[in-house]
Parts: structure tokens; sequence; C-alpha cells
């Protein structure tokens, strides 16, 4: 820290990302079989993914025809004999 300057405030991270030079930060280079490959992983997660939002919405519709079953079968308050 000693050799950065005082007037640019950016130059510890010029320091930490100057091995870094000609590379793509963050993404390392890529074949054109490694991206066909992450593609068909990422296509998998994606079906995985829908699946399971699919069971979910079912559950969730299971569950509110349930709750309506219930209120429907429910016995209704009668009101008192004198009153009606």
């Amino acid at each position: 820290m000693s050799d950065t300057s005082g007037n640019d405030p950016f130059a510890f991270f010029r320091q930490f990302f100057k091995p870094m030079e000609g590379m793509q930060p963050f993404m390392p280079p890529l074949t054109e079989e490694e991206c066909a490959r992450k593609i068909a992983e990422l296509r998998t997660v994606e079906q995985w993914l829908s699946m399971q939002v699919g069971m979910l919405q079912m559950t969730i519709r299971t569950l509110e025809l349930q709750q309506a079953s219930l209120a429907a079968l429910k016995p209704r308050e009668k009101p008192p004999a004198g009153e009606a």
C-alpha cells in the first residue's frame, strides 16, 4: 500500500487487477465444446426448475380445492329458534 498514489483512489484496484491484463476478468476463456456443454447443463437445470414450479403450482391448486371443499362441507350456523 505504500507505493499507491495518494491522488488516485483506484490505484489499489488497478494494482490488484494488473496480473489479469489481457484476460477477461471473472470469465475464463471457453472453447466451443465447453460452451455447448454449459448450455446443455443450463437447459437441464432450467427444465428441472420448470418441473418443480409446475409441481408447486399443482400443490397450491390442490390445497385451494381442499380448502374450498372443507368450507363447503362445514355446517352452517343455524340461527336460534326464536329469531327466525
